[in-house]
């Protein structure tokens, strides 16, 4: 049985959030649902009877999915796939609730939704998401901007063609989180490196991104290709999402302005699962995701913001397993373990504008989950956590059954 709450825990090992050493034999008190002390062990506190040990496990911050799409299933079923796409919002409702059901369960505290056709995960959270029992942030963009006739309707709506994209930007009223805007295609499954034009001009775009800036909001930016994401970064966007081929010159504009990026690169490992082996398909998804992972390791170097973000919702891409495995193509493409992990957690909180979340340190939310193993060992399997623990309450949160 797992203890409902605890005052002060024996980690065994700790990954705090912050990219920095993995930490040994930590004693962490908790006060008031948050972190009030975090300390080396010593002999002394073994013996204290309120102490739970967990010397056995690494404790690592609550996870954070910085890209996912809660009305969409990731299921390869075509007849699902296609059922999803007109949805009432009532079975919207019920399909929602169980993603963010799965995402608890595997220990992510906060997800940031890329939009929806018709905008029913906005009004989920607007009139039936309960933070204080899901204990699950959302944020969500509601419905994406396109440019009509181009890619996008999947996940939001076009303007009219007497409007422009800074125009309905101006005139949405609708209380978003953040605004996502599309301006390229989905890559190519058959050829290599092809790159679609952007949606919109620079000076639309620019003007559109100001706007919302101007709202308090965040830009996500859907953008594959060189000049797409080129034009996003010189419009001020906060995230480029996706980036598949976007190139070095921009790698090194996200940089200096601090953009962060979301590479969402465990969207073509799920398609390579499903595709026929030695197929055209199967060759060009496997070079797509190489050449992403190159892309990553060359953001690590420059001194990229990265952040974790699945795209869960594609096809093969489920909502809460998918974080452990966009975390382990980080670590594929050279991250430390605990670099990857801040990636998922502290650059996920930054960019949610979460502030007590994101890092295990004094005065933040006693966010953590446990596994029973060391950190050489953490995400050589996909597996849920051993145990959660949100606002320092062991609640029946999810999480296997641990060997205390």
């Amino acid at each position: 049985m797992r203890p409902k709450t605890a005052k002060i825990i024996l980690a065994g090992w700790l990954i705090d959030g912050s990219g920095g050493p993995i930490r040994k034999n930590q004693i962490i008190g908790i006060k008031k649902g948050c972190i009030d002390f975090i300390c080396d062990a010593k002999e002394s506190n073994y013996q204290k009877q309120e102490l739970l040990d967990l010397s056995h496990c690494t404790l690592l911050p609550g996870l954070i999915d910085c890209h996912t799409h809660l009305c969409m299933s990731g299921s390869s079923d075509p007849e699902i796939r296609r059922r999803q796409l007109d949805l009432s919002f009532e079975d919207a409702v019920k399909i929602i609730h169980q993603h963010l059901k799965q995402y608890r369960k595997w220990g992510i505290i906060a997800v940031r939704d890329g939009g929806d056709r018709k905008g029913h995960t906005l009004q989920y959270k607007l009139s039936k998401h309960n933070k204080d029992q899901s204990l699950i942030c959302l944020k969500t963009a509601g419905r994406a901007f396109h440019q009509s006739g181009r890619y996008g309707k999947l996940i939001g709506r076009s303007f009219a063609l007497d409007s422009s994209l800074a125009k309905d930007v101006k005139e949405n009223q609708e209380d978003i989180d953040h605004l996502k805007l599309v301006n390229s295609g989905l890559n190519s499954l058959t050829r290599f490196g092809v790159e679609t034009a952007p949606q919109f001009s620079a000076k639309d775009f620019k003007k559109a991104v100001k706007i919302a800036k101007n709202r308090g909001l965040s830009v996500m930016v859907h953008a594959n290709g060189k000049k797409p994401v080129q034009i996003a970064i010189e419009a001020g966007c906060t995230s480029i999402e996706h980036g598949f081929f976007m190139g070095e010159d921009n790698l090194n504009k996200m940089a200096q302005k601090k953009i962060i990026w979301i590479p969402t690169a465990i969207t073509m490992q799920a398609y390579l699962r499903h595709m026929q082996k030695h197929s055209i398909e199967s060759k060009i998804c496997k070079k797509n995701l190489d050449h992403q992972l190159d892309q990553i390791r060359l953001a690590r170097e420059k001194g990229v913001i990265t952040a974790i973000g699945t795209d869960a919702g594609s096809q093969g891409v489920h909502h809460g397993s998918s974080v452990q495995e966009e975390l382990k193509l980080f670590i594929s493409a050279g991250y430390s373990i605990s670099k990857a992990v801040k990636c998922a957690c502290f650059h996920g909180a930054t960019l949610l504008n979460l502030k007590n979340k994101g890092l295990l340190a004094k005065d933040r939310d006693a966010d953590f989950i446990a596994f029973e193993k060391s950190p050489d060992n953490l995400f050589q399997n996909i597996i849920e956590p051993d145990m959660i623990c949100l606002q320092g309450d062991f609640g029946d949160f999810g999480g296997r059954p641990l060997h205390l």
